[in-house]
């Protein structure tokens, strides 16, 4: 029987990108678990930090299709779910193959070493595209060869780093991406355009983004709140571009506790911060292309609208399609930045 190791990984990348801007200031990771005769027993991802690594989500999922244990269904803290998957495994991965975008983190931090638990279940194979280089979590592939586990290394490892950037830049400087909804004629105008589930997954990057950027012409016109009040999360700190400085101050997005609110000419804030997302459309898109690494478009399948996109010269490569909810989502990169 041959195996499509490429299409395994795939399918874990695909995973990985639903979750990318949620699980800061942990990286998105995919992980797919295969059976002996080459049957996906499971697909996981990292979901928010803190929370169960890819592998160990796939895991929990490959362990109860295997045994039909309901138990472990009801354990989310990562650390009750590699103890039962420890001590109830009885040698069911022996012959499974684990694939995984990034190396399995060999430290007990927040979550205990996914490398030591894929050890502790005998699985003897595992396939990896990117390596970790966080000093804290890297050398996970090194416990797993000490533990007889024959480890692949780079496997799509180009997909796997663009699916790495944004947690290699939050430890080096900063990561930030351009966000923006637009219908399918490029109107980015005239009220809501995204769906609720679009919005809510926006509002979920708000909750664990430091700073949002916008333009000041925005905020007269929408007069926005900004927060993250469709999960239930924090309000980032704002960066308001503009020339003007006067504001009406009863704006909702001025009156949120806790929250910074600048108002600032130029970019300079964003030095402050990690993880930073700009919203708006085409004036900011073009104010913002030297700085920004990756872009995040919102497509919604109506016309409608009379300003947004246009007169740009613009060349962007996609990196990941979705079409979780009614709309279709999509992660790029200008093609001119140089990795």
């Amino acid at each position: 029987m041959v195996i499509d190791n490429n299409f395994f990984m795939s399918l874990a990348l695909k995973e990985a990108w639903k979750y990318q801007g949620l699980t800061y200031p942990n990286p998105a990771v995919g992980c797919v678990v295969v059976g002996e005769n080459g049957e996906i027993l499971a697909i996981g991802a990292h979901h928010k930090a803190g929370g169960p690594h890819a592998e160990v989500n796939a895991l929990k999922a490959a362990y109860y299709r295997l045994t039909n244990d309901a138990y472990i269904l009801a354990l989310e803290d990562s650390a009750d779910i590699h103890t039962h998957l420890q001590s109830n495994h009885n040698n069911i991965f022996t012959n499974v193959t684990l694939y995984t975008t990034l190396e399995p983190c060999s430290h007990f931090g927040k979550t205990p070493s996914c490398a030591r638990l894929i050890s502790d279940l005998g699985i003897k194979e595992v396939y990896v595209g990117s390596n970790d280089t966080n000093p804290k979590a890297k050398a996970g592939s090194m416990i797993l060869n000490m533990n007889d586990c024959l480890v692949y290394s780079e496997l799509l490892k180009d997909e796997c780093d663009a699916l790495l950037k944004p947690f290699n830049l939050w430890q080096q400087d900063k990561f930030v991406f351009f966000k923006w909804a637009q219908r399918l004629n490029a109107t980015t105008d005239d009220g809501i355009i995204s769906s609720k589930e679009s919005r809510e997954n926006v509002h979920a990057m708000r909750d664990v983004c430091d700073l949002l950027v916008i333009g000041g012409n925005t905020v007269r016109v929408d007069r926005p709140t900004l927060d993250a009040r469709l999960v239930n999360g924090k309000a980032p700190d704002i960066l308001i571009i503009s020339q003007q400085k006067d504001f009406d101050k009863t704006i909702p997005l001025f009156n949120i506790e806790g929250r910074e609110v600048f108002i600032e000419d130029n970019f300079s804030k964003l030095d402050n911060y990690k993880n930073i997302m700009i919203e708006g459309s085409s004036k900011m898109f073009e104010l913002t292309r030297d700085i920004v690494d990756y872009y995040l478009c919102y497509i919604a399948p109506t016309f409608g609208g009379k300003n947004g996109f246009k007169n740009l010269n613009d060349n962007l490569e996609i990196l990941n399609i979705e079409k979780e909810t009614q709309d279709i989502i999509m992660w790029m990169k200008r093609k001119d930045i140089n990795e």
